[in-house]
């Protein structure tokens, strides 16, 4: 029998915490350790909200209980989460209006995380067989590789995130390396 936690499910709420942390850490710092703890939790909530859009919610929108409306309301809250996160972004950790926006996006992930951990996840958990939560798990991994690093709005599904992703994705990856070359 397949552990919880080598499964898409223990990924997704590994996750979780590290985001959980992150946002945690952006609170706590200042000056370029708060920068430099914004930009891994805008990365990381780019590609974890892109693989699941791709893998994770097609799967549980098709096979759990009321998928249809359990997705459409997690696929909106990510939508306004990362609105919120790109107004972060272009204003900078250091603007006056950061800690106010900051707050709402710390109120909205959260809110987000544990809609899905309460409403998605266990269902996925029950209704996948062993090779099926492996497998997203591979898928999740690989999507998450090759996702856009900044927040998209407007790109809330598996189609517009296969279509829109690899272009979005180089632009930011290369966007990354220029920065990270001149700092």
């Amino acid at each position: 029998m397949t552990k919880q936690s080598d499964t898409v499910v223990g990924l997704l709420l590994r996750q979780h915490t590290e985001i959980r942390n992150l946002f945690s850490k952006v609170e706590k710092s200042s000056g370029k350790a708060r920068d430099e703890a914004f930009g891994q939790l805008r990365h990381l909530l780019a590609v974890h909200e892109t693989a699941e859009e791709e893998i994770v919610h097609p799967f549980a929108r098709r096979t759990i209980g009321n998928g249809e409306r359990i997705i459409d309301a997690r696929l909106k809250e990510e939508k306004s989460a990362k609105e919120i996160l790109l107004e972060l972004e272009k204003s900078g950790t250091e603007s006056a209006e950061f800690d106010t926006l900051f707050e709402r996006l710390h109120k909205a992930v959260e809110s987000h995380s544990e809609q899905e951990e309460r409403l998605e996840f266990p269902e996925i958990a029950e209704k996948a067989t062993p090779q099926q939560l492996k497998g997203m798990q591979a898928a999740v991994k690989a999507a998450e590789a090759v996702a856009p690093t900044h927040p998209h709005p407007g790109t809330e599904s598996a189609t517009k995130n296969i279509a829109l992703g690899p272009m979005a994705a180089v632009m930011d990856r290369t966007r990354d390396a220029i920065r990270k070359a001149m700092s």
